[in-house]
């Protein structure tokens, strides 16, 4: 069980949650999965893509891959709407090839793709593991994790002393990573499947991504800095969760969306650029019993936040960052601007969010780019143009953001979740 308690118990409850979620979660399939979880043990119903959309009051969950979508119909509507929180479950890594195995001087290695956009040099040295899907030749499918198995190794300075002055790193041939040497009949998929207790021949694919296998912990003075894989964006799938289970009623449906493929661009079935959530509210508005035209209004009165993570002020780069904005971590959750629309947020969501942190008691801070320095995108923007509903964009700062460790301070992922449960019950 990972413990990251500190003699400051005030942050403690949530940061230990997210830990745990985190190393639950080594994958986007392990992370919808995990969040349906949590929101059966408090009280939703799980239900399956094929299934209707009850009408009853009560709390919903349905996995879709990689994908998860939940919800709660309140005991009364007051006026047709919905308040939204979106998130994503995948993070910049590698992804396993079909046909992985190599055998290269005596050792044994795995090809993997790069996958969305990884600091490449963080995976070095450092062990990970394997987790995802395999799907057998009857149809089913098993969620795997190995331990630590591969590791992509530095090359030594004694033999390129350019390394000290600059690191090159081709992505297809110093980034093949070994698990075993002297093994010439090594199978990787054979192991894999071995450990998903699986048949090797019953195999027939597999949707497999690298993993950081160390756990997530706290550091620094008084303990007030986290470091843990995959911030981006479990801190914020992990806040909806925890928003979603605790927050009052507010007249209005809540809902949450937490998308597969975002590092890659989301234009994926189940990708914010889809149709999971669109499919959703449109199933959700009909058996509510609204009209085509009560349908419309409420997306209209509809509020989405979009929640990723934000770029904290960087003390060895302080000339990549606008010098009228400057976020620190234990500082508050940031607000994202953008004027070329990378993401949604405009005046009228600045002041829904504002007001929802208020009533939670959070602070925030805001973001926007160096505008010589381009910034990321979130699905706030994708999601915003497809459902035509009003969005802002949100999220924790972070430090090492696409490493594979990244860092944040230990409240802002509680301060993120309570800003996300007032706006929920209508603040």
């Amino acid at each position: 069980m990972i413990n990251v308690t500190s003699e400051r118990s005030d942050d403690a409850s949530h940061l230990n949650a997210l830990a745990r979620f985190v190393t639950d979660s080594p994958s986007s399939f392990h992370a919808a999965r995990a969040v349906a979880d949590r929101l059966v043990a408090a009280g939703f119903t799980e239900l399956t893509a094929t299934d209707p959309v009850p009408a009853e009051v009560g709390g919903y969950v349905s996995v879709r891959d990689g994908s998860v979508l939940a919800w709660r119909i309140p005991t009364v509507i007051d006026q047709p709407a919905f308040r939204i929180v979106g998130a994503h479950t995948d993070s910049p890594g590698f992804v396993l090839k079909p046909q992985p195995t190599s055998h290269v001087l005596g050792w044994q290695q795995a090809g993997m793709e790069v996958y969305g956009g990884p600091l490449p040099n963080s995976w070095l040295d450092r062990e990970f593991g394997l987790a995802g899907r395999l799907v057998t030749t009857d149809g089913d499918t098993v969620l795997v994790a190995t331990g630590p198995l591969l590791r992509i190794p530095q090359v030594a300075p004694h033999l390129d002393r350019s390394v000290h002055d600059k690191l090159v790193l081709d992505r297809q041939q110093h980034l093949h990573p070994i698990f075993a040497a002297g093994r010439p009949g090594a199978d990787l998929l054979a192991v894999v499947s071995h450990a998903a207790g699986v048949e090797a021949a019953q195999l027939a694919g597999h949707d497999l991504c690298a993993f950081v296998t160390e756990p997530p912990a706290r550091f620094g003075l008084d303990d007030e800095l986290f470091a843990s894989a995959r911030l981006d964006n479990l801190a914020s799938v992990y806040a909806g969760v925890a928003a979603l289970a605790a927050a009052d009623e507010c007249g209005q449906v809540s809902v949450l969306a937490c998308f597969d493929h975002e590092e890659v661009g989301s234009a994926s079935a189940t990708g914010a650029s889809g149709p999971l959530l669109a499919t959703l509210l449109d199933r959700l508005a009909d058996v509510l019993g609204w009209s085509v035209q009560q349908a419309a209004a409420a997306r209209s009165r509809s509020l989405l936040v979009s929640a990723d993570a934000g770029h904290a002020v960087h003390p060895n780069y302080p000339q990549l960052h606008d010098p009228g904005h400057r976020p620190l971590p234990n500082a508050g959750p940031l607000i994202k601007f953008n004027a070329n629309q990378r993401y949604a947020t405009d005046a009228v969501g600045v002041a829904v969010w504002r007001r929802a942190c208020a009533a939670a008691g959070v602070p925030t801070q805001n973001f926007v780019s160096n505008n010589a320095v381009p910034c990321g995108s979130t699905i706030g923007p994708l999601s915003a143009t497809r459902l035509g509903i009003r969005t802002v964009d949100v999220g924790i700062p972070l430090l090492s953001m696409h490493s594979a460790r990244e860092l944040c301070g230990v409240r802002d992922p509680e301060w993120l979740a309570q800003g996300m449960r007032a706006f929920y019950a209508g603040a």
